[in-house]
């Protein structure tokens, strides 16, 4: 089986062509090649499959074999697959995911595409459909203990479920006592990726993640739009928002005018290879 590694901010997905290649059990093969000792090497893998009302269509499973709704990293990088592959020579593409068809437009360089615009769609704010459980109308600073200290959370879908926390320090955090407490809260019914965010102005935030199913990663595209909605709903920051993150930067805006949140950054190949 034929396969490309591709990264966007840091964030690396294992590629396949599912139009080409036969993958019967895709749960199974994203934790057998994820693992960095006895396999590829990713935080995942991601099918690119024909649709019949998009252009192409993204599958995504996490690291531990769970199927994600939408990835903003995978998702610029599936643009980029296709485009360079020579499967399509549009430079906007449609895309269905899980949470919908997404809008990619693709800024292309001596054949290659080298940035891609991705509309996210309008962020979800209603607790029951993101989900998490409270009787408040929208989920923002909302208070949440984790052992014995006091959080407040604002929750945002942007397609699968975040929680974030703007605090400070963020470097210091160890989020992997801190990132599994959050994801199996019981607040959260379909578990949730968390996001640690540091405000340096209205303009600039830098970012850690822990990502539902996959643990702490070096970026998180929904999870950077994730911030920037609920940076907006906090009085925090503005609608357009350069988020650093582990693995480099994207920049977000939120378009008031749509309700659409909008993400660009750059997309890389890794290397290709050959699974036996």
């Amino acid at each position: 089986m034929k396969f490309t590694k591709m990264q966007g901010a840091g964030n690396d997905y294992i590629y396949v062509n599912a139009m080409q290649e036969q993958v019967s059990d895709p749960s199974l093969l994203a934790r057998q090649l994820s693992d960095r000792h006895f396999g590829v090497g990713s935080d995942g893998l991601v099918l690119i499959m024909s649709s019949e009302k998009a252009d192409f269509r993204m599958r995504m499973f996490n690291y531990d074999g769970s199927e994600a709704e939408m990835c903003g990293n995978a998702s610029r990088c599936v643009g980029k697959y296709v485009f360079d592959k020579g499967l399509t020579d549009k430079k906007v593409l449609k895309l269905e995911t899980k949470s919908g068809i997404k809008i990619l437009n693709l800024t292309v360089k001596n054949g290659q595409v080298t940035v891609v615009r991705v509309d996210m769609g309008e962020p979800i704010l209603e607790p029951a459909l993101i989900p998490v459980r409270t009787k408040a109308k929208r989920a923002v600073l909302l208070p949440l203990k984790i052992d014995e200290v006091d959080y407040e959370i604002s929750c945002v879908s942007m397609g699968n479920p975040h929680a974030v926390v703007f605090t400070g320090n963020i470097d210091k955090l160890i989020l992997t006592e801190l990132g599994p407490k959050f994801e199996h809260h019981p607040i959260f019914p379909d578990r949730t990726n968390t996001e640690f965010v540091e405000v340096m102005d209205s303009g600039h935030a830098k970012m850690r993640v822990w990502e539902r199913g996959a643990g702490e990663t070096l970026a998180c595209g929904t999870g950077a739009c994730a911030v920037v909605v609920a940076g907006v709903l906090c009085g925090l920051l503005g609608s357009k928002v350069r988020m650093d993150l582990l693995g480099g930067s994207l920049e977000i805006e939120w378009n008031m005018d749509n309700n659409h949140v909008y993400m660009t950054g750059g997309a890389t190949t890794v290397f290709e290879g050959e699974i036996m």
